[in-house]
């Protein structure tokens, strides 16, 4: 999707005032966001839930947010747990066949062992007061179970099939045996569309909806009655799906589908915000607050497209309010514009996680500023995503004119971010040529993108963008040394984090210099050396630097890699894709002028 030009808009009285212009040419003459909307008194939504997302395949992550007392402290509801072993891994499927998991083998170990980790998570949410939720992905089932009963189950692709009449009857005995082993649990949250099986040896899966709509239809209508009718539990289906179908942002699809479906109480639809992943310059997403379901709203507040927290990255003004680039055009644009919508019914942060690898942070100041706003306004949406911000800053001990610049780094964090990975003047299609602790080069991910920026001749504008956000980056450095947080570990990681995004947008500004003007003379026949030359020095010194900082700095985030994003390894893992990526990409440009 090309990023559109953002339509200049009204600034707010205060954010005109926090935001001004920044310094040098190219100031922030656009940025802008969405008046508040008056809503009376507000609402309190009747869900907030909050996820922290382990990498597949690797340890659980440490957060002080899989502590649900944290949550409850916060003002949340429930906790979303995922560790990619549900809760139907955990139960021994004995009341369909006994030689699935036989006793004394080390599979039905490794079942007890985790039917053990959830009750433990069980017993410490409902300790703190808050629900228990389990991310759970359909279809998982037994190896052994697929093997043994595989001419009933799999369809002619070899695929597991919900529309084999065996496989839907063994997911109805699986989900009683589940809520027969943990009568205290919540709910669930059903994901397909995405299988991981990285924690979970002695099971296999994949995408339940083979046949689209009908696929849905059957799988929604056979939880609805398990969960919801039969055990008295909630569900919440979520939309994500990559099967196709595009019941995550097609209006007309996602109505077809939950139309047909009963409502229920204890059934909600889960939608992220945007019109597919947690990308800027993706639309709102459409499905949001029609048809006959309500609906709980998906926010990441560490993006792994975003650098995850190790840098600052402000997100929540823009899902509640609208993303700048969202322009002035009808429609909603951000949950403000949905408060007064009774299909509104709460927010699921996902406080750490989505994606893989790192970024990995020893800190999670920017993490807890977007999802303590979101559970703020959440709990009380008449006080806007602005008071939630103040009410947040006065938490970590800024008042006056040091709240007021916090939250001018904290605008400026998102505008920077849209002007360095994304764009707010080109398209950028390739919205993935970040991810995670990854940085593609022109000799892959930004290829085609590259290839349409000089078509349109738009390369000056393209690098100018880039000049902008590194200028943007530097005021956010220099605001982040004005502000006194209580916490002194805050406080520190406040700077080290800003330099972090300071020397990040600084390697992606000279690098494009690099990547972009060696496209422009592989097809004209000749390059701008003197320039190259002296963008490829700046790249070097901004790599030294970023290096010096997390040698020096204990809570500075691991670096990124100049490599692109690769394939999985042999534990299911993405690793780095050695052969292509910024640093191949400028490396190549940097042997060609040393010829």
């Amino acid at each position: 999707m090309a990023a559109p030009s953002p339509s200049p808009r009204t600034f707010p009285p205060s954010r005109r005032a926090l935001l001004g212009a920044a310094a040098g040419a190219g100031a922030l003459l656009t940025l802008g966001a969405a008046p508040v909307p008056a809503h009376g008194g507000g609402r309190r939504l009747p869900y907030l839930f909050d996820m922290v997302q382990a990498n597949p395949g690797e340890p659980m992550t440490e957060s002080r947010y899989n502590d649900p007392r944290t949550l409850a402290d916060y003002g949340y509801d429930g906790q979303v747990i995922n560790e990619f072993r549900p809760p139907h891994t955990a139960v021994t499927f004995d009341s369909f066949d006994e030689r699935i998991f036989p006793a004394g083998s080390a599979a039905r170990a490794w079942v007890e062992d985790t039917a053990r980790r959830i009750d433990a998570h069980i017993r410490r949410a409902h300790a703190a007061g808050i629900g228990a939720y389990f991310f759970t992905d359909i279809i998982v089932l037994p190896r052994r179970l697929v093997e043994l009963h595989g001419d009933r189950v799999l369809d002619d692709e070899g695929r597991i099939s919900l529309h084999r009449p065996l496989t839907r009857q063994i997911h109805r005995l699986m989900l009683r045996e589940v809520f027969a082993r943990f009568p205290g649990l919540d709910g669930l949250v059903i994901r397909t569309g995405e299988t991981y099986l990285q924690n979970v040896p002695f099971h296999t899966g994949n995408n339940p909806i083979t046949e689209g709509r009908s696929s849905h239809e059957l799988l929604i209508g056979l939880l609805r009655e398990e969960v919801c009718v039969r055990a008295g539990k909630r569900l919440l289906y979520r939309t994500w799906s990559t099967g196709g179908d595009r019941l995550r942002d097609d209006p007309a699809f996602y109505r077809a589908v939950t139309d047909a479906i009963a409502p229920h109480e204890r059934l909600l639809f889960s939608v992220k915000h945007t019109a597919s992943d947690f990308w800027r310059t993706v639309a709102f997403n459409p499905t949001l607050g029609i048809g006959r379901h309500r609906q709980i709203v998906e926010v990441e507040c560490a993006r792994e497209y975003e650098a995850k927290g190790a840098c600052p990255d402000y997100i929540a003004d823009g899902v509640i309010n609208g993303f700048e680039e969202y322009g002035s055009g009808p429609g909603p644009r951000g949950l403000a514009d949905l408060v007064d919508n009774p299909l509104l019914a709460g927010v699921w942060t996902w406080s750490r996680g989505g994606g893989w690898r790192g970024p990995y942070l020893a800190n999670e100041l920017w993490c807890d500023l977007n999802m303590w706003v979101m559970a703020r306004w959440a709990r009380d949406t008449g006080g806007g995503e602005e008071g939630a911000f103040a009410a947040y800053a006065r938490r970590v001990g800024l008042h006056g004119a040091a709240a007021r610049r916090f939250r001018r780094l904290a605008l400026l964090s998102a505008a920077g971010t849209l002007r360095g990975h994304y764009s707010a003047v080109v398209p950028v299609r390739s919205l993935t040529w970040t991810r995670d602790q990854f940085l593609g080069g022109s000799d892959k991910d930004l290829a085609g993108d590259f290839g349409t920026i000089l078509d349109r001749g738009l390369m000056s504008a393209a690098l100018a963008e880039k000049d902008h956000a590194a200028r943007i980056w530097r005021e956010v450095t220099a605001l982040a040394g004005t502000l006194p947080l209580h916490d002194p570990n805050d406080r520190r990681y406040l700077r080290v984090s800003a330099r972090y995004g300071q020397y990040l947008y600084t390697v992606i500004r000279h690098g494009w210099q690099v990547m972009l003007r060696g496209v422009a003379g592989d097809r004209s026949g000749g390059y701008d050396t003197a320039a190259m030359a002296a963008h490829l020095r700046a790249y070097d010194a901004a790599w030294r630097d970023w290096r010096r900082l997390a040698a020096r700095e204990p809570s500075c985030a691991t670096l990124y890699q100049p490599l692109g994003f690769g394939k999985k390894d042999a534990n299911g893992v993405y690793e780095a894709d050695p052969e292509h990526g910024m640093g191949p990409s400028v490396d190549h440009y940097r042997a060609l002028l040393t010829r």
